[in-house]
């Protein structure tokens, strides 16, 4: 088998020196409902704030702008769910060499027209991003152009890891730092910068439930591939890590945590809500990370907030989903008399303890039901789970028989 290339401090300096002018630093900002949570200090790296809305041109730019100017005039092709694309197409444009895209079917509309708004090619070919990987390379072996993979290669890992010495920088009392995870390469950028110059420093990536593939990998000392995928954070579905990445992470990672979907979505919301700032599900997983376990996390911590590209259709599911999962909303079915007043008294009853309805439908044949009943379906918005339980409270009270 032959090496696996790895990454150093000094590329990773290097890679800050050719991204001068093209990436920007972006802002830290200190996190306050974060930090009450988690007992200390909690900043958010907001690389959803980086040029094409997440960390990936860092990495794209220092690839590309490698390649010797044969390979510039064959082109480039690459393989993305849309962050990865965005950097490629941005960079390729800088550099003026073309550039053709794969997707997975059913990549987020708004990264799609990003990427083609960076003048950049885009192909729509298979599921999953490994499939759209396959069809890259085929194509790069079929026309010459250069495969800038979206992860594992030395030079993306490189530029990416340059989000890691500004965090050092910006953040010079950094206890923890934890980092969305699909892949693996802003991971391994990020762990092998910080523990080159802060070695006690505590590096933690973050993986979606349904898309977690290091674990399994790291478990057997190999990376495996998953062999199935489900998660609303397309930013981090990757069901295989790289070689280069998964030396890295290995070397470099003291932990890898997951976090479920209702985990993902709540955070979605609480950044948008608290922090003011619109993060797609993978951006915010290092958030959910914090939010699941606040007292795992030595602080000060920085949390990385890896991208903010997500559809506007997308993103209202994803909201809807976060209140739910928040116990702001509240699906019921309850039984009441089939009388004349019936409903207007449960609806009395639920609005005396603050709830909101937001939808109503009656049913009236069940085996489970009486002649003189009807079972009514109600949806309802509260203030969050205490508020929740005093609404179920209250409806028991009057009588009521309710299931959720």
């Amino acid at each position: 088998m032959s090496e696996v290339p790895t990454v150093g401090l000094a590329d990773i300096e290097e890679a800050r020196r050719v991204l001068a002018g093209v990436a920007i630093q972006t802002p830290m900002e200190e996190s306050r409902w974060l930090s009450a949570i988690a007992g200390g200090p909690v900043s958010l790296k907001c690389e959803n704030l980086q040029r094409t809305g997440s960390f990936k041109p860092r990495g794209a730019y220092v690839r590309i702008s490698r390649l010797s100017p044969e390979e510039r005039a064959r082109g480039v092709v690459a393989a993305s769910a849309g962050n990865h694309a965005q950097g490629v197409a941005l960079a390729a444009q800088l550099l003026g060499i073309k550039a053709t895209v794969f997707m997975p079917e059913g990549a987020p509309i708004p990264k799609e027209k990003a990427t083609r708004g960076y003048g950049a090619e885009v192909l729509f070919h298979g599921r999953y991003l490994e499939d759209a990987l396959i069809e890259a390379t085929a194509f790069a072996e079929r026309t010459g152009a250069v495969l800038i993979h979206p992860f594992d290669h030395v030079d993306i890992v490189a530029g990416q890891g340059t989000a890691g010495l500004e965090i050092l920088e910006q953040a010079p009392d950094l206890e923890t730092v934890l980092v969305p995870t699909g892949g693996g390469g802003l991971l391994a950028g990020v762990a092998i910068a910080v523990k080159a110059l802060r070695p006690d420093v505590r590096v933690v990536g973050v993986q979606a439930a349904g898309a977690a593939a290091y674990p399994g990998s790291l478990a057997e000392g190999h990376p495996v591939a998953l062999s199935s995928m489900k998660t609303m954070a397309d930013g981090i579905a990757v069901g295989l890590p790289g070689q280069v990445t998964f030396a890295a992470v290995r070397d470099h990672v003291d932990e890898i945590v997951t976090v479920s979907e209702n985990s993902l979505s709540r955070s979605v919301l609480a950044v948008l809500e608290r922090a003011k700032m619109l993060v797609e599900p993978a951006g915010a997983a290092a958030v959910a990370a914090v939010l699941d376990r606040p007292e795992a996390f030595a602080t000060p911590a920085v949390v990385v907030l890896s991208g903010g590209n997500i559809d506007p259709l997308l993103l209202g599911k994803v909201i809807r989903h976060g209140m739910a999962a928040a116990g702001r909303y509240l699906n019921l079915r309850v039984c009441i008399p089939d009388l004349p007043g019936g409903l207007a008294q449960l609806l009395t009853d639920i609005s005396a303890v603050g709830a909101n309805v937001l939808e109503v439908a009656h049913e009236r044949i069940s085996p489970t039901l009486s002649l003189d009943e009807v079972e009514v379906h109600v949806q309802l918005e509260t203030r969050g789970e205490p508020h929740t339980a005093q609404v179920m409270a209250r409806l028991r009270e009057r009588g009521y028989r309710v299931d959720e």
